[in-house]
């Protein structure tokens, strides 16, 4: 009876507790069946207006339009404060649907009004009350539908002098790219071609369901060589013309909506008015939960394919910050490299900078050298040359500087040594410094050599020492015997 839509308005033989099973389990019935109903009872309301961002809450003609393409629905009956008699009439029709049907005549409406309670939940259906009258669709913009929730969306913040207008293809991003070309030349000539026009590419993204969003704006240049951008909502006028728009169709285009900011008076209008079909009291508490009401605005998720576009748009949202985030990253690990590399620069600098300075000094001694040749020492210079014996002195002092210096050549040469075996990396010494340890080194093997000689002549005593004192014994002895 209800998977039939040319049910003929008979009696009690429409409708009997015999044939009830067969009504629940066909799976051809498209009236209200589980299997079918949900997937093809998709409304066209604020589901689907959601559907590339929410630019649409500032274009009021777009609105009007789709308002105007969709039949009257219960939802739009709550929404609105004056109602046509067709709409009450729907109104009526509804809640007899789901209170009280009179269709069967008996105890079996009840159970028909329970089957409609059910369908207007679910949102999906058709809800038979009366044989003399069409059956209610259920759509899931009724206020009665349960699978409905508020979200959030970010206010736009684009003005109309910018002249932003967002176009929905029903292509791949990779496909748009690799056609960018040609794509502005074919939006120019819907344009007319007009040679003061020039069509321009903000910026292409990729969206769920193999569709790419492609901001574009129009600069309109005058006889005068001043320019101007086309404004967002003469744009997005022109766009929506039926002529236009079935060139955009031909090129791919499913969906235009103007980037435009909203006004106080909108924003305002448009959180005092409840959307059709949402609970008042759970869209004021939605406008109470939100985070941030400065950048944030509740949006209605109708059905569970909004909720899996929201979802899909989240997944790429996130993709695309993980991408961003892994160029972040390369791009600082490079920088650490040209930093290592800076600082190794500058150390070398710095080193090259001593050397030139060592080298000026030397000859800035020479010059002085040259310029007091011939006189005599004055007394702040003997002065200073007393001051310098004292340094060296105390340089070349083995327990001190001297020392230490020796040290930290050893640990040098650990180093190198360890260095070499590891890596191929070489270290040089200066020269002067070079020739500095080679002399050390040769004032060390020269008294290592004297203390050697002076050993060994010490040993040629003793024993000139022992064979004196063996002679004396051996005199002694001769002598008592």
């Amino acid at each position: 009876l209800f998977g039939n839509t040319a049910t003929t308005s008979s009696g009690s033989t429409g409708f009997s507790f015999g044939t009830a099973s067969g009504l629940f389990g066909n799976t051809q019935n498209k009236g209200f069946g589980f299997g079918t109903g949900f997937s093809s009872g998709t409304g066209t309301g604020l589901g689907a207006g959601l559907g590339s961002g929410f630019g649409g809450f500032g274009t009021q003609q777009q609105q009007q339009q789709q308002q105007q393409q969709q039949p009257p629905t219960l939802a739009s009956l709550f929404a609105q404060p004056s109602q046509p008699p067709t709409q009450s009439n729907q109104l009526i029709n509804t809640a007899n649907a789901l209170s009280a049907p009179t269709l069967l005549g008996d105890e079996r409406d009840a159970i028909l009004a329970r089957w409609n309670q059910l369908q207007a939940f679910w949102g999906t259906g058709k809800g038979y009350f009366n044989s003399a009258i069409p059956p209610v669709e259920f759509t899931q913009e009724n206020p009665f539908c349960r699978f409905k929730a508020v979200g959030y969306s970010c206010t736009p913040n684009n003005k109309d002098e910018d002249g932003l207008v967002a176009l929905v293809f029903s292509k791949k991003e990779t496909d748009i790219r690799s056609q960018q070309q040609q794509l502005v030349e074919s939006l120019h000539k819907v344009l007319g071609a007009n040679q003061t026009l020039t069509v321009n590419v903000e910026g292409v993204k990729a969206l769920p369901d193999s569709q790419t969003e492609v901001v574009i704006y129009v600069v309109e240049r005058s006889p005068n060589g001043t320019s101007r951008k086309v404004p967002a909502t003469g744009l997005f006028s022109y766009l929506e013309q039926s002529n236009v728009k079935v060139q955009l169709q031909q090129l791919g285009v499913i969906l235009t909506v103007a980037r435009t900011e909203l006004s106080p008076a909108q924003i305002k209008q448009l959180l005092q008015n409840p959307p059709a079909g949402v609970d008042p009291i759970i869209w004021e508490q939605a406008k109470v939960d939100n985070p941030d009401p400065e950048k944030l605005l509740p949006v209605p998720m109708v059905g569970f394919k909004e909720l899996l576009r929201r979802l899909k748009v989240q997944d790429q949202m996130t993709k695309q910050h993980q991408t961003r985030l892994d160029i972040i990253s390369e791009d600082i690990s490079e920088l650490q490299k040209n930093q290592a590399t800076t600082v190794a620069k500058i150390a070398q600098y710095k080193r090259k900078l001593m050397d030139l300075s060592h080298r000026v000094l030397q000859v800035l001694i020479k010059q002085e050298i040259q310029r007091k040749s011939g006189y005599a020492i004055q007394a702040d210079e003997e002065q200073l040359r007393v001051q310098l014996d004292t340094i060296q002195c105390e340089l070349n002092a083995p327990t001190q500087f001297k020392g230490r210096l020796n040290e930290l050549m050893s640990q040098i040469r650990m180093q190198n040594h360890f260095g070499a075996v590891r890596s191929e990396e070489r270290y040089s010494i200066d020269a002067d410094l070079l020739q500095e340890i080679k002399q050390h080194l040769k004032q060390q093997q020269d008294g290592l050599s004297h203390l050697i000689g002076v050993i060994k002549n010490d040993l040629e005593d003793i024993k000139l020492v022992e064979q004196g004192l063996n002679e004396s014994v051996h005199h002694r002895g001769s002598i008592f015997s």
